[in-house]
């Protein structure tokens, strides 16, 4: 894990606050201080017009209970700082029936947002470095392990087994593709020496939930893949973490990128009716919003 901490401090030594354009228009639309701990993950609350942000803090695999969920307005302005506290090292989100759901090291958390409560934690066996969660049409929540190359499901039974496997798949993005019934694993490219190396570079998977079918999506790696979202055009908004990139992904794989945005682009959300691409920048401690035309 040294690796892993040595890359955020190179990658914050090197970074630069330009944004290049390059698929069409692109703008910052703002940017917040650099206030936030290993931010990895934002999503949208669109009931209660809100943010959620979470932060690792300090180490991706330690249980210290320093991990927490940052609230903020859709202007990027602080709401609550700690809103949800005492998590270990939090990454991907995701909203399915009122309830926050949180990758947390080896536990799916279970958050009540009504009342900002914890109301569960699932453990997964084996699990030590759950990342993305995402959830589909029929309740299911999926959460991938980078590290064990394992995907895991939590059922309407509130049991959470591992449910697909595949040597080398770095599960780092999860997102569920309703309209054609897959999940689109975004890859890392491989896992050593306890996180991953920026020379081995992954592409979008596809796996097909009813079959657990997989296939790649396109031939070419493309980089250390982490968020992906729908562009609402048929094609994946995904950003590259060490490559800082945001980039449009086609379904045969083709990609261009839309923007730099970063070094540490991690696991964004996207607002399609408003244009927006938000976007934690783990090694700066912000997040930053773009328009995207």
């Amino acid at each position: 894990m040294k690796k892993l901490l040595t890359i955020i401090a190179v990658l914050t030594l090197n970074f630069t606050d330009k944004i290049a354009h390059s698929d069409g228009h692109v703008e910052i639309v703002w940017e917040t201080e650099k206030i936030f701990e290993l931010p990895e993950s934002v999503i949208y609350d669109s009931t209660n017009d809100v943010l959620y942000v979470s932060n690792i803090t300090d180490h991706p695999f330690k249980k210290d209970g320093t991990g927490y969920i940052s609230k903020l307005g859709l202007d990027g302005s602080i709401i609550e700082k700690k809103w949800i506290d005492k998590l270990n090292a939090p990454k991907g989100l995701t909203i399915s029936k009122d309830k926050l759901y949180i990758a947390d090291v080896d536990e799916l958390v279970e958050v009540d947002i009504a009342t900002a409560s914890i109301t569960n934690k699932y453990k997964g066996y084996g699990s030590v470095c759950m990342n993305d969660v995402t959830a589909d049409k029929y309740g299911n929540i999926y959460v991938g392990d980078t590290y064990t190359d394992t995907i895991y499901r939590l059922n309407q039974f509130g049991q959470l087994p591992a449910w697909f496997y595949s040597p080398q798949l770095a599960p780092n993005g999860l997102h569920i593709d309703d309209e054609d019934g897959n999940l689109i694993v975004g890859s890392w490219g491989a896992v050593m020496e306890g996180w991953g190396t920026p020379e081995l570079k992954g592409s979008l998977k596809s796996i097909n939930i009813h079959t657990k079918k997989i296939k790649n999506m396109g031939k070419k790696p493309i980089g250390n893949l982490d968020g992906i979202e729908s562009d609402g055009k048929g094609s994946y908004f995904v950003t590259d973490w060490t490559g800082a990139k945001l980039y449009r992904i086609k379904k045969n794989g083709k990609f261009k990128v839309v923007a730099e945005v970063g070094k540490g682009a991690a696991d964004h959300e996207v607002i399609l009716d408003k244009n927006l691409v938000i976007i934690p920048i783990m090694a700066e401690g912000k997040v930053i919003a773009l328009k995207v035309e």
